[in-house]
């Protein structure tokens, strides 16, 4: 089993600013030696570091720590992706094997046509070149710029976080199953099934553990990306540290597993590593 999205941080309030003060939990330091027992209980055999502040200095930090840790098979990092240096970076960086794809959190763009603006998706065409996939971080109602971007670049390899974060807690399916289903037609891209527990409202923090939505709303949301992308083009992520918002590494990877457990055992072996092997390169 590979898990194909977590996050490393020395946490900092200027750093991670977007860690608000709802999030206490997450206020601390979250390394290598904290996940490594976690990993292991569950069966994890290892995982994909993906950046979670934009600078070239987390990058090479992530860098060190897979190189220091082989159970972290790739990073997914950060790099300006409308540098006039852009191409230095990339030669600079991808001269490193562990260093698997790029992301930029464009969930937080203003512009929800962000994704398609020139100098971006000139940014992003470049990365093909060196074989580094595209994370695509985005909201439901950034979507339709996911489906452009990923359409006007085929030779690009993307890979679609956290479902495109439907609203889940909401139960609203609308435009999100649409739009997905478009983005799925194209053969360049791929999903993860990741950051649910988060999306559905959950809440660490609540004993009782009541969900915003049940585990049954969050199954049809997995079942919609199923029929979208099929087995070969999922794959499972656990998000943490940020899962720990909502529920604990083993119920969040459990969220997954028990939905999959009637597949074939190659359509779960795709999901709970194979595809994350392939896309990434691990």
């Amino acid at each position: 089993m590979i898990d194909a999205h977590q996050h490393f941080w020395r946490y900092s309030p200027n750093t991670h600013a977007w860690i608000d003060a709802t999030m206490g939990v997450l206020r601390r330091d979250f390394l290598p030696e904290d996940l490594a027992p976690i990993l292991a209980a569950q069966r994890v055999e290892g995982c994909v570091a993906v950046q979670a502040a934009q600078s070239l200095e987390e990058t090479r930090w992530l860098l060190e720590l897979s190189a220091a840790h082989p159970w972290i098979r790739g990073v997914v990092g950060w790099v300006d992706l409308v540098s006039p240096n852009l191409d230095e970076t990339l030669e600079s960086f991808a001269a490193n094997p562990r260093l698997k794809g790029v992301r930029h959190i464009a969930q937080d763009e203003p512009d929800p046509r962000y994704l398609v603006r020139a100098d971006v998706v000139r940014g992003i065409s470049r990365l093909a070149r060196f074989d580094l996939v595209y994370d695509v971080l985005v909201r439901p109602h950034q979507l339709s710029a996911a489906i452009e971007l990923c359409r006007a670049l085929p030779e690009n390899v993307f890979v679609l976080d956290h479902l495109g974060k439907p609203e889940i807690a909401a139960r609203r399916f609308e435009p999100w199953r649409s739009e997905l289903r478009q983005l799925a037609l194209l053969s360049n891209v791929s999903c993860k099934l990741s950051g649910l527990v988060t999306e559905a409202g959950w809440s660490s923090a609540d004993a009782q553990r009541k969900p915003g939505a049940s585990l049954a709303d969050v199954h049809a949301f997995v079942d919609i990306a199923f029929e979208a992308f099929g087995p070969k083009r999922l794959m499972i992520g656990s998000d943490w540290p940020v899962c720990l918002l909502a529920a604990d590494y083993a119920t969040t990877i459990d969220v997954v597993r028990a939905r999959i457990a009637l597949l074939s055992e190659d359509e779960r072996a795709a999901i709970l590593g194979g595809t994350a092997t392939r896309v990434y390169r691990l």
